[in-house]
């Protein structure tokens, strides 16, 4: 007795120091995770304001290019503007020289003419037959006829219309010199080399830049090219980059471009990191308490099952003994109903040791009437409690709901349920066992009227060790669990329960 009081505080202690600890590992974890995602958020702003930093140089030095670029657009602008002034000047020039008589004119004006070694120039009639032709790529010996080709070489430009003689008009053609053509080749291989800058400069950031309308590609970068071609994918990219930055506009040789960009693969990676090594961290952790539980729950098993083949064994020599005792007393003159309680006694000691032999073996299950086992069970344990506790069982004897069960195992569920449900009573109140059937599935609620138990607690008095009683190991509960869920494939649970009011344990077995 002593040794039952001084254990009984400590194991009932271990279920609320277990509790503690996962409090304090659980706050412990928040904190670690709190500052894992604190630090990884605030590595991944320096980062992202780096980027912007980066970003924001990038488009200056493209501004500063784009400038450039406008500028030399705009001198080509003014070098055309001065090509069609001299062009205007040869025309006139021209004109002149057929209406002149003086000699000292005519020198002039063939002075200017001939000083044109640029611009290449055709004179034509209204019927397209070639008169004249200067700086041109063709002989005008061997040509004399405006063909299509030329016709479209030499219509960038409207031609120029003179009254050549007497009211007969001829036509002034001209185009771009080969020095401006040369320099528009430059240009354009300047536009060009820009938007390979603008994307080679932007190697970790994935970019794209659109014409005015947004919609057409000029150059990209850090795209899939396979998919450049996908209107829609192009399309979703776009407004994806919107919506993380503004695009960058800018204007070369008057039209307008648009630069779109958004967050480079390195820091999209960083932004879920913490997100993926919590996940790992998680499963891992999961892994490892399963393993662990289950490793646990095969040593406890191991404990039970040698513990109760242990006390099969030590009950075997005494029950062998008290049997021979029995038998002995019957031939001497002792009260018959003496021997027939103490023959009881003996066949539940037998009865008893018959259950811990069953333990960690494959127990084999009969069709019995769940009405008569439970009956049978609540008889023997009748005369064995105080007058001041009722039983109330329904449906009536006599009733049959046939399930499978091993009638050793079940019985002693039923035992330990009604045993502590007369200690949660204190000995004095009523105990009602109630059977019923659902489809398949078959419920015996157990309800007392004792102290009952508080919700937080409905877990853990099915651990082993845990109990409230002044004496006692805890045990009945946890073995009960283990015969209902392992050998049987059912459930035990509280039902329902309120302190002072009393307990319903409910038993669920399927047919």
């Amino acid at each position: 007795m002593n040794l039952s009081k001084l254990m009984r505080p400590r194991v009932t202690n271990i279920y609320e120091q277990k509790k503690a600890w996962k409090r304090w590992l659980f706050l412990v974890a928040l904190l670690i995770v709190g500052f894992s995602l604190w630090y990884t958020n605030l590595m991944i702003k320096n980062i992202a304001r780096d980027e912007r930093n980066k970003i924001t140089t990038w488009a200056n030095a493209i501004q500063q290019q784009v400038n450039l670029v406008n500028y030399t657009d705009d001198f080509f602008d003014q070098i055309r503007v001065e090509e069609r002034k001299r062009v205007e000047i040869l025309a006139e020039a021209t004109e002149r020289l057929a209406e002149s008589g003086d000699n000292e004119n005519i020198l002039f004006y063939l002075s200017i003419i001939s000083k044109n070694t640029s611009i290449p120039v055709v004179l034509a009639d209204e019927k397209g037959r070639i008169m004249e032709a200067r700086n041109v790529d063709f002989s005008p010996d061997t040509v004399r006829q405006f063909t299509p080709e030329l016709m479209e070489e030499f219509s960038v430009y409207p031609p120029l219309k003179l009254d050549y003689y007497s009211g007969n008009y001829v036509y002034f053609y001209y185009k771009d010199s080969r020095l401006f053509s040369e320099l528009k080749v430059v240009l354009d291989d300047l536009v060009e080399s820009f938007f390979n800058e603008v994307v080679n400069n932007s190697a970790s950031v994935p970019v794209i830049i659109t014409d005015s309308t947004r919609t057409s590609l000029v150059a990209w970068g850090m795209i899939d090219s396979t998919r450049v071609a996908d209107t829609l994918f192009i399309r979703q990219t776009i407004e994806e980059m919107s919506a993380s930055n503004d695009p960058i506009e800018i204007v070369i040789a008057d039209r307008k471009h648009f630069i779109y960009y958004k967050d480079s693969f390195l820091l999209t990676q960083l932004r879920y990191f913490p997100i993926v090594q919590l996940a790992i961290i998680g499963i891992f952790l999961l892994v490892s308490y399963l393993l662990f539980s289950t490793a646990r729950r095969s040593e406890q098993n191991q404990v039970w099952v040698g513990l109760a083949k242990e006390t099969a064994h030590q009950l075997g020599t005494p029950l062998s003994s008290m049997m021979a005792w029995v038998e002995y007393l019957k031939t001497k003159d002792i009260g018959e109903d003496t021997i027939e309680e103490l023959e009881k006694d003996v066949n539940r000691l037998n009865t008893i040791a018959e259950r811990f032999s069953k333990i960690g073996s494959a127990a084999s299950l009969k069709t019995e009437n769940l009405v008569d086992v439970v009956y049978n069970a609540v008889a023997y344990l009748k005369t064995r409690t105080s007058n001041k506790v009722v039983f109330q069982l329904s449906p009536a004897r006599g009733s049959v709901i046939l399930i499978p069960m091993n009638y050793q195992l079940f019985d002693w569920v039923i035992e330990n349920l009604v045993k502590n449900a007369v200690d949660a009573m204190s000995g004095q109140g009523q105990i009602s066992i109630e059977m019923t059937e659902e489809d398949r599935l078959v419920h015996i609620d157990i309800t007392d009227t004792g102290k009952g138990i508080s919700r937080k607690k409905f877990r853990t008095i099915f651990n082993p060790g845990y109990t409230s009683k002044q004496r006692g190991w805890g045990l009945g509960l946890s073995l009960s669990q283990r015969i209902i869920r392992e050998i049987h494939n059912g459930r035990i649970f509280v039902k329902a329960s309120a302190p002072g009011k009393g307990t319903t344990f409910r038993i669920t077995l399927i047919k």
